[in-house]
């Protein structure tokens, strides 16, 4: 029974309406920045803003009305939701206590999935691996999605109570914050926490807190222990248009007997606008036919059996490429392939092998640890990617999959035919796969380390056998992590693991890996990815350092504009190298 209360009520939490009481609503106001609301130009400077709103008189009609916008927009938004099926995945990590490092993870489960918002909450179908129930939990992958609202069905002054925190700046986007919390006598399963609103359309853009029932249970004690608290975050990714991009959820101070889990969640959604009809625009392009005859190449050579062969093979490549970006599992190319596609050259440059293979890089875009290579195409998971120390492991890893690509793969020969990856997104990772024997990959393992020898990284080598030994070292707590979706795990190789200085957990100045989220900026609109521009910092203690953890992200909310959006790819993008 309380395995029951925990999966049902914690985590698929409310879908029907309750009844509508009389509406409670506190309009206390502290300061003044509610005295602009009517205005919906351009935000003053922050100091501006901070300075007259201390001065201005307290308006309780002023809160009134943002309420009564708030509220408008928040239904909007619903309804506007109702279009898409993006993508969702659930990175969980359970956590333990550490005397040195605080708390570290002791095993993990992982959700992919697409999502559906129209009619109630859902996941068409998903990928489920390390789902984990006791006679008291369960993780569900339909309650983190839960956590990009706060209330579906009964958002309105009748089930809730609002009060002004003050004024915030989320990134460049001022915002009001407002304490919510459920209104006196209100029946079923409702929010408690913060909400932030930014000030033009008054859109919420940040959901913090937790779902709590309104109602006593004979196991009140316990009441609490059932309902998780979630950081919520939305992206505007179109003039108008915020959509759930991002989800931290943290159950730290529970005690571990007779509750639920102790651990800490990324929930990402991404693939929107592959929903949204906007591959059509394709159609209305207008095409100009070249002044010059087009040359018919295929008259004037004719392929050799190997060259067919090749040519078959670059068709299967392109059908691969095209289902994975199509579904939303590849990022379109960018400014982080043109990174990865510079060590690459500098592996195969000083190694005399421009001449015999032109290889470039793609981005998976789950979270997963992981790599593979389809003819002439090397592709890295956004997660391998966010961890790795420095370039010199990037190129470590890299190397492997240079290695693999100058093997033909007879086996991937089958995807020259369409269909075979034509598939929906709830299918296309159980059906493709790029995972090599195990001889293969040690094979592989050999020739990188010689690669690796003749390149500019070979004095550097250390810091990526130290990235292994720190994934070793934690291998079994992160099994769902490293294990792949699509192609290889990290190998770890002998020779790295042999030439890496010892581990040393506490000296905070050793970085052998970052904690997930670390290096790449996702898109959740356009699945577009580019490397964050943070600033360099340093731990201060042993307990920062969090190799491979889950940490929470704080988005710099920022505003569409078409012109930046237009010009991102050309932008250039920090180095890896912090």
């Amino acid at each position: 029974m309380r395995r029951e209360l925990f999966s049902t009520v914690m985590l698929l939490g409310w879908f029907a309406t309750a009844p509508r009481l009389a509406a409670q609503e506190t309009e206390t106001g502290k300061g003044t920045e509610l005295d602009g609301l009517r205005s919906t130009g351009a935000p003053r400077t922050r100091n501006a803003d901070f300075d007259a709103d201390a001065q201005a008189p307290q308006t309780a009609g002023k809160l009134s009305e943002l309420i009564d916008r708030v509220i408008a927009r928040e239904h909007e938004q619903i309804k506007t939701l109702d279009r898409y099926t993006p993508i969702i995945e659930t990175y969980i990590q359970e956590v333990k206590p550490d005397a040195l490092l605080g708390i570290v993870p002791k095993s993990d489960y992982y959700f992919l999935g697409q999502a559906d918002f129209n009619g109630r909450l859902r996941v068409l179908s998903s990928i489920d691996h390390g789902r984990k129930s006791s006679w008291i939990w369960s993780f569900n992958p339909v309650g983190f999605l839960q956590m990009v609202f706060i209330d579906r069905g009964a958002f309105d002054r009748a089930h809730y109570q609002f009060e002004y925190a003050r004024r915030e700046f989320l990134g460049e986007v001022r915002c009001f914050v407002l304490d919510v919390k459920p209104a006196p006598n209100v029946r079923g399963v409702r929010f408690i926490g913060q909400i932030w609103v930014e000030d033009q359309d008054f859109t919420i853009v940040r959901i913090s807190g937790k779902y709590t029932p309104a109602v006593s249970f004979s196991l009140r004690s316990f009441e609490d222990e059932y309902y998780l608290h979630f950081d919520s975050w939305r992206m505007n990714v179109k003039p108008g248009l915020w959509l759930p991009g991002y989800i931290y959820s943290q159950e730290l101070g529970r005690p571990m007997s007779f509750s639920g889990p102790r651990y800490k969640s990324q929930t990402r959604l991404w693939g929107y606008e592959l929903s949204s009809g906007a591959r059509e625009e394709e159609l209305n392009r207008m095409l100009v036919e070249s002044q010059s005859a087009v040359k018919d190449e295929a008259a004037q050579h004719d392929r050799s059996p190997l060259e067919a062969q090749r040519e078959w093979r670059r068709e299967a490549e392109n059908n691969v490429l095209d289902a994975l970006q199509h579904d939303g599992f590849l990022a379109p190319p960018g400014d982080i392939d043109k990174v990865l596609n510079t060590i690459v050259n500098n592996l195969e440059v000083t190694n005399n092998l421009s001449e015999q293979i032109d290889l470039h890089c793609r981005v998976l875009l789950t979270g997963s640890l992981e790599m593979f290579s389809i003819e002439n195409t090397i592709v890295l998971s956004r997660g391998l990617i966010d961890v790795v120390p420095d370039e010199a492991t990037l190129a470590a890893m890299l190397a492997q999959e240079v290695a693999d690509a100058m093997v033909p793969k007879s086996y991937q020969d089958q995807y020259g035919f369409s269909d075979v990856s034509r598939l929906p997104p709830t299918k296309i990772l159980k059906r493709l796969s790029f995972l090599n024997e195990k001889r293969e990959t040690e094979n592989n393992s050999v020739k990188a380390i010689e690669l690796l020898k003749k390149s500019p990284y070979s004095a550097n080598l250390k810091s990526a056998g130290l990235f292994l030994a720190q994934l070793h070292s934690q291998v079994k707590a992160l099994k769902q992590l490293i294990s792949p979706r699509l192609g290889n795990q990290v190998f770890f190789a002998a020779q790295l693991l042999q030439a890496a200085p010892p581990l040393q957990p506490a000296n905070k100045d050793q970085l052998a890996a970052l904690p997930l989220g670390a290096r790449v900026k996702l898109d959740p609109y356009t699945n577009r990815v580019t490397l964050m521009k943070t600033k360099p910092s340093s731990p201060n203690s042993p307990r920062e350092k969090m190799p491979f953890e889950v940490t929470p992200l704080v988005p710099y909310l920022t505003r569409y504009v078409e012109a930046v959006r237009k010009s991102a790819d050309s932008n250039a993008t920090a180095g890896l190298n912090q």
